[in-house]
């Protein structure tokens, strides 16, 4: 049956674009017309022996990308189709796979490796192919070693793609077992060894039971331990992997190891090579993580029999670890600052000083200080720089009383060396522990404030001047502005930085202007710095703030003007567009929010609108996403007078709501109706079929991301609000829907963090349609369209209520809609009220709750419930 594609597959990675892209469409075609036989030809391919390379690997990939998908509903499309295949073909295909595992080539043996997982993560769960674990188990006793190598490689990426419960623990021991005894010292080849110490980092999810018993966790360990020391670099690098995701995923079995562990760490940070070093100190960051997630959760307080106990490794260790990170901070490279994405042993030293830092609090002060002290002035920049990195590291964390003694010294110090010191990568840090310094002990909670009249002047002038400084250090001065004028944000009218204003916004607009603005993301730096100082300004500043809308609007009008751009340039391009729309968002927002600057604001409406109207005919998904953002904050200051442009923005809305593949810009177009609802109110009723025909198509969509629902649902209760009783046409529709995803979003049990949280943004979502829904149609003659649906919202609340597993914003919603609907409905709603199992509770929980919100619309429901009663 399979065919011969060898010279397809060879083509379809031809230089000559017309030769591969008729390649790639006769494979396409060739996949839709005849799964079976495609697919057979493929696995034929990568299995003959007599191939070419280039082909071979290339039938593997199109074979594993005909299996799986990132996209959901691909993703599912895929497997029905695999599973709707003839049984004959796909044993076929399975065995033929198989046999690959003893292919002297060793990518041919690698690829069938991924596609086996991929199959098996879809037939294990439908109880098929259960022979597939026994058969490669019995591959591990093979006499040639790469047959070995593959079946470990084949057993890592099973356990990788399958999820726990559908392999039943015998197996998962015998997996274990193959592993772990192909880890070990005695095993002579180091390709299978490396093999099985990767196979284990992805089989730790299958080792509950096995690391519950202490001679199997013991074995487990001292093997991975072991493996540490093998003379292979990369075993040695697989193995501290490893140990990094057993620190997380075993937190809690971890104490009898912990010296050990402690111990190869430090040897292994001082003297081995650096990607080992490296997973070396990600096992502290590790602990640390853990350790600052149960303290979060617990507040700190521990009852003995405490379920998750904080075994304060980190504590224990602090003063033999800190001396060891500090020891990397002296290994920096000569040009990190100036590569994005850069990482060494000093950064990832930093990093993990600062989680220590973070778990710790106060007592890494007195173990870090004399390192600062002894290095801070030397004439080496390693010295100074690793002694500021320290610095800057330990900020957050300890108690502002710990620091703000020691940071009023260091002040003056950091400001001469970003001004004075020869090198710049000191500047580059000093600046930045500038800015970790106005982020952590800066602002209204702060009491001794660090910045005073007194220095202030001197801090702006400094920073300001650093902006001329290379890019790498001006990006980081722009940084510590940004959070200098944050803490200003809630003190009302005198800000220490207003007299300055001007003086800041002509400096970052001539740092957006720059020709190297384009390197370590200066350009974005200085227009999120000038974003953050307009937000924080005050009102002295307003006609300021109000000069800046055509200078931005000019800056917008050139990008849109540029014509001929490469693709490189438009790019540029693009970013620049979508920084100067979220400029002017800021702007807007700042204006639109007290009478006097919005009545002058809106002499720009026109050109802004017009111009965002210009940014949709260019095809970015950021820049749509930017414009629609600065649109809905035109909404808000606008108000009625926004139904103007309606009949030209109506048409992005509709493309924005159909954008399933960029979802991000769906769901902010979402939240832009709702802003043009409260705008417009009832003059946005022309528009409502076109946006609630879209908006419930969304929501019957499987192709849409799961995150947009939500805020379509919650957009429901913002057209009601703005249309009142003429949603009544609406209901049928959108009711249903409702009701179906309350069902779904009522029940939690046994779902992860991750799936909880999203059910209390649905839930909210919901809650927020029907509290809209029934605020629209208060004192409307057709408010008892509301009454049969009532049974059923009451009957969501019990059943939220009886879960326990309500965030506080649900539960402030909640308790509004049982007020709504008490307030809406009035007697009609009383008598059901009274039989609701749960509501009485709900509503004295609320009424006693430590947030002031959720008591604020407790009380307001009581009031509306002994109203609806009493009638």
């Amino acid at each position: 049956m399979a065919m011969e594609v060898t010279q397809v597959l060879l083509n379809a990675q031809s230089v000559d674009s017309t030769v591969r892209k008729h390649a790639e469409e006769s494979l396409r075609q060739f996949q839709e017309q005849n799964l079976s036989v495609f697919l057979l030809s493929l696995s034929g391919e990568l299995a003959g022996e007599d191939k070419p390379v280039d082909s071979r690997k290339l039938a593997g990939l199109i074979l594993k990308n005909a299996l799986d998908a990132k996209e959901q509903h691909r993703k599912y499309e895929l497997v029905q189709k695999w599973l709707a295949l003839d049984v004959g073909v796909k044993t076929q295909i399975k065995t033929c796979l198989l046999q690959i595992l003893s292919s002297p080539v060793p990518d041919a043996r690698s690829t069938a490796s991924q596609v086996i997982a991929k199959i098996a993560a879809i037939e294990l769960p439908q109880k098929q192919w259960p022979e597939l674990i026994g058969s490669l188990l019995s591959n591990i006793h093979q006499v040639p070693a790469h047959v070995k190598q593959a079946t470990l490689e084949t057993l890592g990426y099973l356990c990788e793609e399958v999820s726990p419960d559908v392999v039943d623990q015998d197996q998962v021991n015998k997996i274990l077992t193959a592993v772990v005894q192909g880890m070990s010292a005695n095993e002579g080849n180091n390709d299978v060894r490396l093999a099985a110490t990767r196979a284990l980092y992805n089989a730790l999810g299958f080792a509950q039971a096995n690391f519950s018993n202490d001679m199997e966790r013991d074995y487990i360990m001292r093997v991975v331990c072991e493996a540490t020391l093998s003379p292979d670099v990369k075993i040695r690098q697989a193995a501290f992997e490893c140990l990094v995701s057993i620190s997380s995923t075993y937190y809690e079995k971890l104490a009898p190891y912990i010296q050990d562990i402690f111990n190869i760490t430090a040897k292994a940070v001082r003297e081995d090579e650096e990607p080992v070093a490296l997973q070396a100190i990600e096992l502290w960051s590790s602990i640390c993580d853990e350790e600052i997630d149960i303290l979060e959760e617990y507040g700190g307080d521990f009852t003995a029999d405490s379920d998750v106990p904080c075994y304060y490794f980190i504590k224990q260790a602090l003063p033999a670890l800190v001396p060891m990170l500090l020891e990397t901070l002296l290994k920096q490279e000569e040009d990190q600052d100036l590569d994005e994405g850069a990482w060494n042993l000093a950064m990832a030293g930093g990093t993990c000083l600062g989680l220590v830092a973070r778990t710790v609090g106060d007592d890494i002060v007195p173990l870090v200080m004399p390192f600062i002290e002894e290095n801070i002035t030397k004439s080496e920049w390693r010295q100074r720089e690793a002694a500021t990195y320290a610095f800057g590291s330990i900020l957050e964390g300890p108690s502002p009383d710990k620091l703000t003694s020691i940071v009023n010294v260091a002040l003056n110090f950091m400001l001469t060396a970003l001004t004075n010191d020869p090198n710049s990568h000191v500047k580059d840090t000093t600046a930045w522990t500038l800015g970790r310094i106005f982020e952590f002990l800066h602002g209204s909670t702060v009491e001794t404030p660090i910045i005073t009249p007194g220095n202030c002047p001197q801090i702006i002038r400094v920073l300001l001047q650093s902006m001329n400084d290379a890019p790498n250090v001006a990006e980081k001065a722009c940084g510590a502005l940004y959070f200098l004028a944050q803490g200003y944000e809630d003190i009302g009218s005198a800000s220490p930085i207003t007299p300055y204003f001007q003086e800041i916004v002509k400096s970052l607009l001539s740092v957006t202007d720059k020709e190297d603005a384009g390197e370590s993301r200066l350009r974005t730096a200085a227009y999120e710095t000038l974003n953050e100082v307009v937000r924080c300004s005050t009102d002295e500043t307003a006609a300021m703030v109000l000069q800046l809308v055509p200078i931005i609007m000019t800056k917008l009008h050139q990008t849109l003007e540029a014509e001929k751009l490469s693709s490189d340039e438009r790019e540029k391009q693009n970013e620049l567009q979508g920084l100067l729309c979220g400029c002017l968002q800021v702007i807007t927002q700042k204006l639109g929010a007290s009478e006097p600057t919005q009545y002058a604001f809106m002499q720009f409406a026109d050109q802004i609108m017009n111009l965002f109207l210009r940014v949709f005919a260019c095809r970015s998904a950021t820049v749509h996403e930017e414009a629609m953002l600065a649109i809905g904050a035109v909404a808000h200051a606008t108000g009625p007078d926004f139904a103007k442009y309606m009949p030209e923005l109506y048409k992005y809305l509709e493309m924005g709501l159909q954008n399933f593949e960029e979802y991000q810009v769906c769901a902010v177009t979402v939240g832009v109706v709702g802003d043009i609802c409260r705008a417009l109110e009832d003059t946005v009723l022309p528009y409502c079929d076109g946006i609630m025909t879209q908006l419930l198509k969304d929501l019957s969509s499987n192709q849409l991301h799961r995150s947009v629902k939500p805020p379509i649902f919650s957009c429901f209760g913002d057209i009601a609000l703005a249309i009142g009783e003429n949603f009544e046409k609406y209901l049928m529709y959108a009711m249903p829907m409702l009701q179906s995803a309350a069902e779904l979003s009522a029940h939690t049990s046994g779902a992860d963090d991750e799936m909880i949280e999203y059910t209390n943004l649905l839930r909210n979502g919901i809650l927020e349609a029907y509290s809209g829904i029934f605020q629209g149609f208060k004192n409307s003659p057709k408010t008892q369209l509301l009454i049969p649906y009532a049974p059923h919202i009451l009957q969501f609340l019990d059943s939220i209520y009886m879960e326990k597993d309500m965030d506080d914003v649900v539960m402030k919603t909640a308790i509004g809609v049982l007020g709504d609907l008490a307030d809406t409905l009035g007697s009609n709603a009383g008598s059901l009220i009274q039989l609701s199992l749960s509501c009485k509770e709900f509503l004295n929980e609320c009424l006693s709750s430590d947030d002031h919100l959720i008591k604020e619309s407790a009380e307001w429901a009581k009031m509306a419930i002994s109203r609806a009663i009493s009638v």
